[in-house]
């Protein structure tokens, strides 16, 4: 079994091998050692393409860079003009290139109609020195980012075929607010896939997209009995407040580190809303106002996962309420904790007449 190290490191007398052989054995053999989570063999079997995947796609942006370098190595500046070289327009010129196409106004006349700037001012951008050896470089780049495009494909459909394997539920999700393909994400049909796998849509919380919830999924699988509530599967993603109280005074609140690939994606979730008109946005910028981002970002991260455990355990789907319900309820709570306070110091809240408006 995996231990976590914090449960065996108090070993008594002068460290060695042996005496922390014994100790863990002591410890085992008394019933006071716990082995890590993980989930089951089929789940594993997801995760382990799923996580191949993300390694590609850093290479991949490794790539990107290279490609950029040669360009501005060759005084071809077209990141002034295009803000993406593998866009679609980015791509048909870097490949034109690559063929032996130098006349820049030939090169900006491959421009999609998305793109503000002019035809003169790509040609301009393009005019560079052409030197071999950048060329090599870039011819290279582009291969290199092509082969691993094949291998995503590949990722793809087995990350499909392990999604098939687990499906216990039939029909579809309720049509609705589509948050769910990204640039990166799978080309398949993966809100349907995971549907099914879970039973029930998680992209209908806000902040969480496909790829958001099949890197959650396949981290911790959809059976969630080895977590007795939320608040041990929040502390397992390591987003709970930390517990060091020594005599009723707390001594540190702060959040353990933890490498969890689930809690970084939720991380990464709760920081797309900012600017979310819900509820859960509206919950975001109120503990932005309180505290500072990164443990705002946390908090968030955790109502996340609460919701995620509540929608797996109980089976039922997410019903946003909206940012204007939010803050009626966070209104109403303010004014009751007025009014007991008040009442404590013998006192009474009189409301106002709001002015009518002219």
């Amino acid at each position: 079994m995996l231990i976590n190290a914090r449960h065996v490191k108090n070993v008594s007398g002068r460290k060695s091998d042996v005496l922390d052989c014994q100790w863990i054995q002591q410890l085992m053999t008394y019933g006071l050692l716990r082995g890590a989570f993980r989930p089951a063999d089929q789940v594993c079997v997801l995760r382990s393409p799923w996580r191949q995947r993300g390694m590609l796609l850093r290479s991949q942006s490794r790539h990107v860079q290279h490609m950029q370098k040669a360009l501005t190595q060759m005084n071809v500046q077209l990141a002034n003009v295009i803000s993406d070289v593998v866009g679609v327009t980015g791509q048909k010129i870097l490949r034109a290139i690559v063929a032996g196409e130098r006349d820049g106004h030939a090169l900006a006349g491959m421009k999609d109609v998305r793109i503000r700037a002019s035809v003169e001012e790509i040609a301009k951008s393009l005019q560079g020195n052409w030197r071999a050896e950048h060329l090599f470089a870039l011819r290279q780049a582009v291969d290199a980012f092509d082969f691993i495009c094949t291998q995503l494909a590949e990722c793809d459909r087995e990350i499909e075929q392990q999604l098939q394997r687990l499906q216990t539920h039939e029909g579809e999700p309720a049509r609705g607010k589509q948050r769910g393909r990204t640039r990166n994400g799978p080309k398949f049909d993966l809100r349907t896939q995971l549907f099914r796998m879970c039973g029930v849509d998680l992209t209908r919380i806000d902040g969480i997209d496909v790829t958001t919830a099949l890197a959650v999924i396949s981290e911790i699988g959809v059976d969630m009995s080895r977590f007795p509530s939320a608040a041990h599967f929040a502390s397992w993603l390591g987003l709970c407040p930390g517990t060091r109280i020594t005599g009723g005074k707390v001594m540190s609140g702060k959040t353990r580190r933890c490498a969890n690939r689930a809690a970084q994606a939720l991380r990464m979730a709760a920081t797309a809303l900012r600017a979310s008109q819900s509820a859960l946005g509206a919950y975001f910028r109120r503990m932005c106002s309180r505290m500072d981002k990164p443990k705002a970002i946390t908090a968030a991260a955790h109502k996340l996962a609460r919701l995620i455990y509540t929608m797996l355990t109980k089976g039922e789907e997410y019903t946003d309420q909206g940012q204007d319900y939010y803050e009626e309820r966070y209104r109403e709570r303010v004014l009751r904790q007025l009014s007991q306070r008040a009442q404590k110091l013998g006192m009474k809240l009189v409301a106002t007449e709001q002015p009518q408006p002219v």
